[in-house]
């Protein structure tokens, strides 16, 4: 029990390494900046971890990428909505495919709506600049990245065994 839960948190701080350098490779996509690597983890951690770990790893990344100028304060409710909403899907439904369209519900619509009074009270923004869904057609984009890579790895790795190694 105590080996699989060392297992579990080494697995974790490699996810939360994954994420935060992949913080560094972005491309843009109709003028917003695509970086799916912590959508893809968000997913990975749901099948392979489970939910807590999955938000575990989601904050850690949001703190280390503010931290090293990497990232913003947007980073939090995205990819921890995120990483909540597929955690719960995969550990209720054990379907993939639904919890590739949680993490894009859960990052896109309820992290990008949960954005906006964060950019309000926290970075000063003045309610008048900003629509209440700014934020929701570039977190779509970016999860929606995320989730491709994800289902193409989750594809991959189906039948070697990995998936379910740490439930």
């Amino acid at each position: 029990m105590k080996e699989m839960r060392t297992k579990k948190l080494c697995v974790a701080g490699i996810f939360v390494a994954v994420a935060v350098v992949g913080s560094l490779f972005g491309f843009p996509v109709f003028g917003s900046k695509c970086a799916p690597i912590q959508h893809m983890v968000n997913i990975l951690c749901a099948v392979m971890l489970g939910p807590f770990y999955g938000v575990s790893v989601a904050f850690c990344a949001s703190v280390i990428r503010n931290l090293l100028g990497l990232g913003s304060l947007m980073a939090f409710p995205g990819s921890m909505l995120g990483a909540l909403l597929c955690g719960i899907v995969f550990h209720k439904s054990r379907n993939i495919p639904l919890t590739l369209i949680a993490e894009v519900f859960g990052t896109g619509i309820l992290g990008g709506l949960c954005a906006y009074p964060i950019a309000i009270l926290f970075m000063g923004m003045q309610a008048g600049e900003i629509a209440f869904y700014a934020y929701i057609i570039p977190f779509l984009i970016s999860t929606v990245g995320g989730a491709v890579i994800s289902a193409v790895l989750l594809g991959a790795l189906k039948n070697t065994g990995v998936l379910g190694t740490y439930r």
